[in-house]
């Protein structure tokens, strides 16, 4: 179904899980689009965003973003968490995923080891439940 993230066509608790893995990125007003994902979750939501304290900004997302990250916006944890500020949500999780840039055999082996607290992956993860 075609639609706009800031007015989702759907009845507050549609859904009992929300996902959007970086797409966010790309919209504008994406609290407002962070309220509708919230409003139309039951009980769980994962909502993922471009993270400008990552090796993946410093090498696609400056000066615009190249290929497919062109146009997007790339968010520190702190504004990721201040999204969500006066929803109601509880347990908000911030994690982060996809250390390094190259997505060889090596970095993916390497990244199974890296704690998904440390701030510093490529995608922020913000997970949590609906009050």
């Amino acid at each position: 179904m075609e639609g706009d993230a800031r007015r989702l066509p759907f009845a507050d608790a549609s859904f009992d899980h929300a996902l959007s893995i970086a797409a966010l990125c790309f919209v504008d007003d994406e609290r407002r689009a962070v309220t509708e994902a919230v409003r139309v979750t039951r009980h769980r939501f994962a909502l993922g965003w471009l993270n400008r304290t990552s090796l993946l900004y410093r090498s696609k997302g400056r000066h615009g973003g190249a290929g497919a990250y062109r146009g997007a916006r790339w968010h520190t944890a702190r504004e990721v968490r201040a999204m969500f500020a006066g929803l109601p949500v509880k347990n908000l999780i911030l994690r982060s995923a996809i250390f390094l840039t190259s997505g060889s055999g090596f970095a993916v082996r390497l990244e199974r080891g890296v704690p998904s607290m440390l701030p510093w992956g490529g995608l922020l993860l913000a997970t949590g439940e609906k009050t």
